[in-house]
């Protein structure tokens, strides 16, 4: 059996008075796969907090130190005081003055265990909150080889975000946006004069890995802002893309003066953070800029097991919402849909133990060989016709196989 979870939005009225009061809520689907059925449904967190806008809303499932984990994002809830000056009379009412106050949802990554239930070990004892400080946080991401979870957030106007999410920490909105640059009246005297929570461990302000646009622009034009507007994303991990292994792929809502509605892929070092950038190898690099017309405002993607297939997903800013297929092909490696394929088949299928791949004799390179979850994490290599996969938790995987000629992605169910 399987689990899926939702993160959505409703009302605790029942939507009987005109303008109903709503929360947000996650719920635990229990999937049976022989089936195809949902065979469970449980509400397994409440009354999470709603508000004006920047809502985040993100969900992330993530293993770290051998346990999973529910990541979950909840922006600021407020208005911009630059934009927005008048929207709340005081502006002490604005929600996004309760970013720093643990009491509060607000601007904060929560964690829960995968029933809903707060971890023992959270930065304070029966509070979800993770971290704090962050203002619209779009996109979670999971780097499944160093445990690592990312961050994207909104700025105002500037310093869009990439953060590193460390136990406690604090990411500074909205007293400090991006670099711990000072490009902000009073940023730096709140970093210099910073107060760690007492009831927070090792509680420190942290800088983002990386951070758009940090000049800001006196225009009231949104569209005159160089902050991109991003959105969700996806670590890469696969050698189907080459030079593009080892990469976050953020994609981004915002087509302005200086934007475009596109994907940022930013290589990774080996300890997770981004390359530097130079002028011979530019970090991060930019796709799918043109296509922006047809593509829209991009919410989010996902990338197919066999690594060469992104799906980019649409929502408003084009005729209708959608989601984009882009097929990667190179020099010596063709499509799948589009390559003369050997007649590769697994069995059994579902398997216990070994898999066995038919057909194996007749490909020209034996060595690339993986055993892909539905989420694309390589959790298996292997060079032979008869794969060991007794380890493997029951659910359903995908083998991959990067053969001279073409790339294969094959199905099945481990029992």
């Amino acid at each position: 059996m399987a689990h899926a979870y939702i993160y959505f939005v409703y009302s605790y009225n029942s939507g009987k008075e005109v303008a109903p009061v709503t929360r947000f809520r996650i719920k635990r689907l229990k999937w049976d796969e022989a089936t195809s059925t949902v065979i469970e449904d449980t509400n397994i967190v409440n009354q999470l907090i709603t508000g004006f806008d920047y809502y985040g809303r993100r969900l992330l499932a993530a293993k770290q130190d051998g346990i999973s984990y529910l990541f979950v994002s909840i922006g600021d809830n407020g208005r911009s005081v630059l934009s927005s000056p008048d929207c709340y009379v005081p502006q002490s009412t604005n929600p996004n003055n309760f970013t720093q106050d643990i009491s509060t949802q607000n601007g904060k990554i929560h964690r829960f265990h995968m029933d809903g239930t707060i971890p023992a070990d959270n930065p304070v004892g029966g509070n979800s909150f993770y971290t704090r400080g962050h203002r619209n946080p779009q996109g979670l991401i999971y780097h499944p080889t160093l445990e690592i979870i990312y961050a994207v957030e909104h700025g105002d106007r500037t310093d869009d975000e990439i953060n590193i999410l460390q136990k406690g920490m604090n990411y500074g909105w909205k007293d400090v946006q991006g670099y711990h640059d000072g490009n902000y009246e009073d940023e730096m005297n709140f970093i210099d004069n910073y107060m760690p929570h007492p009831m927070i461990a090792n509680d420190a302000l942290v800088a983002p890995i990386y951070s758009w646009c940090t000049v800001l622009d006196s225009s009231n034009v949104w569209t005159d802002w160089c902050s991109v507007a991003p959105s969700g994303g996806d670590y890469y991990g696969s050698a189907a893309i080459s030079e593009w292994t080892n990469s976050l792929l953020v994609v981004t809502l915002k087509n302005g003066a200086t934007t475009d509605r596109e994907l940022f892929q930013f290589q990774l070092s080996s300890n997770g953070t981004i390359v530097p950038s130079t002028i011979e190898e530019p970090n991060p690099k930019r796709f799918f800029g043109e296509d922006q017309g047809m593509n829209g405002r991009l919410r989010d993607l996902a990338i197919s097991p066999c690594g060469q297939t992104l799906y980019l997903i649409n929502n408003s800013g084009t005729d209708r919402d959608k989601i984009t297929v882009y097929k990667h092909q190179s020099v010596g490696i063709q499509s799948p849909d589009t390559a003369s394929k050997i007649a590769l088949t697994v069995h059994s299928n579902p398997v216990i133990n070994v898999l066995k791949i038919k057909g194996f004799d007749q490909l020209t390179d034996h060595r690339n060989i993986q055993i892909v979850t539905v989420g694309g994490q390589i959790i298996l290599l292997a060079n032979e016709a008869n794969i060991d996969v007794s380890a493997l938790k029951k659910g359903l995987y995908f083998v991959q196989i990067i053969d001279a000629n073409a790339v294969y992605s094959l199905r099945f169910v481990k029992e």
